[in-house]
């Protein structure tokens, strides 16, 4: 199939950040697809071949500290310049995948199936406009209503939609029960990392490391792990922070760490620095404010941790606090109350075997459930109408959740 793939932020692993639609890409390449990507970034418009992948960027100037206006403009302006693509690639496509977010990504999807008549698939990896209505960046009852209808919309035409999480799946089948929801999780890259499962005994010349990697915004409520850190300096208990990302609250999570000894703030890093911290680390801390709705995503992060075989601990709830919680992997811990992170960690400073079998309990679910291969496996299913994996998704989701 010629396969016409939107994605404004793709990354390759020397970008860093998420690299889910390069290897999904890739995995469409190596099973004899013919892949377009429409992508953007910072720099001059420009075309190249990586690995197989025709990728065509975009010059659409973006940073994470950009406020909502200036974010709303650089979306749009990516659909504007997309649509010129398209015209000037002249090209005909059997299906277009588009990924959001943005959802403003579905502007062209639906460009798309109306005017040249291709076809689309529709990634959801977050729940627009529901999480930053949620949130109270969009108050506007009308705007909001009109959102509501553009994403049903854009659900509706899709031939399919690719949901990122089983959460993200029920709330696209209750909202809207015609479509037909598949799930591909984001991607565990088990031959990235090589986990040493060793014992080790922690004190305050070794302690254990933890580490959160990811994105520094209003959403992932990294105030409280500032807090956390704070308590733990002040009650001696033998834990080191290092937090490692980039985003509007950058600056000021750098600031207020400045006075704590027990951490470290490091900036963006890509894939290969990412794998090097991931290699020191014990813990991965994955981050959200706790809203129902930001407890569906499916944070990459999260998926380095397991295939890393760290312990992952997450403050918030939803699928994957139970994911961890009944593969006894990882734990969650009130992001309010500095004492139950205290009390839960300290069982694993004091319990080596602990923390060992919780560590080799992650990797063996990122190999079994999330690996880059079955990923790309059951994508691949999706496009020829095979049946999905021996394990269904909503089988995993019984097994795991």
């Amino acid at each position: 199939m010629r396969v016409l793939y939107v994605h404004q932020y793709f990354n390759t692993p020397e970008d860093g950040g998420c690299i889910r639609s390069y290897h999904l890409a890739r995995g469409l390449v190596a099973a004899g697809h013919e892949v377009t990507m429409i992508t953007s970034h910072n720099g001059p418009s420009q075309s190249c071949d990586i690995e197989g992948i025709k990728v065509h960027y975009l010059q659409v100037p973006y940073a994470n500290k950009f406020g909502f206006i200036r974010r709303i403009w650089a979306y749009l302006d990516f659909v504007r310049q997309s649509k010129r693509k398209v015209r000037q690639l002249d090209q005909s496509f059997d299906l277009a995948y588009v990924m959001t977010t943005p959802l403003t990504t579905g502007l062209i999807a639906l460009h798309l199936k109306e005017v040249y008549n291709i076809p689309y698939y529709f990634e959801v990896g977050d729940l627009w406009p529901e999480a930053p209505i949620k949130m109270g960046a969009i108050k506007s009852g009308f705007l909001k209503q009109l959102l509501y209808r553009f994403e049903k919309k854009c659900y509706f035409e899709a031939q399919k939609v690719i949901a990122l999480s089983p959460a993200i799946r029920n709330y696209i089948e209750a909202s809207c029960p015609e479509t037909n929801v598949y799930v591909v999780t984001n991607i565990a890259d088990v031959k990235r990392f090589e986990p040493t499962h060793k014992l080790q005994h922690f004190n305050a010349e070794q302690p254990l490391h933890v580490g959160y990697l990811g994105t520094f915004g209003a959403a992932n409520d990294l105030d409280n792990l500032i807090k956390v850190a704070r308590a733990c300096a002040a009650q001696h208990v033998p834990v080191k922070f290092t937090l490692m990302g980039s985003g509007g609250q950058y600056a000021r999570i750098a600031k207020k760490s400045q006075s704590l000894a027990n951490t470290t703030v490091l900036p963006f890093g890509n894939t290969a620095e990412v794998e090097k911290l991931m290699e020191q680390l014990d813990v991965c801390y994955v981050s959200f404010k706790n809203l129902e709705i930001l407890n569906t995503g499916s944070p990459n992060k999260f998926f380095d941790g397991l295939a890393a075989g760290k312990l992952i601990i997450t403050n918030f709830g939803g699928w994957i606090r139970n994911l961890i919680e009944k593969n006894q992997c990882g734990f969650y811990h009130d992001p309010t109350e500095s004492e139950d992170f205290i009390r839960k960690i300290r069982e694993f400073v004091d319990n080596p075997h602990l923390l060992h079998t919780y560590q080799k309990n992650a990797r063996t679910l990122a190999e079994n459930y999330y690996s880059k291969e079955l990923q790309v496996q059951k994508l691949l299913n999706i496009m020829s109408n095979q049946k999905h994996m021996s394990v269904s998704d909503s089988e995993v989701y019984i097994l795991t959740a």
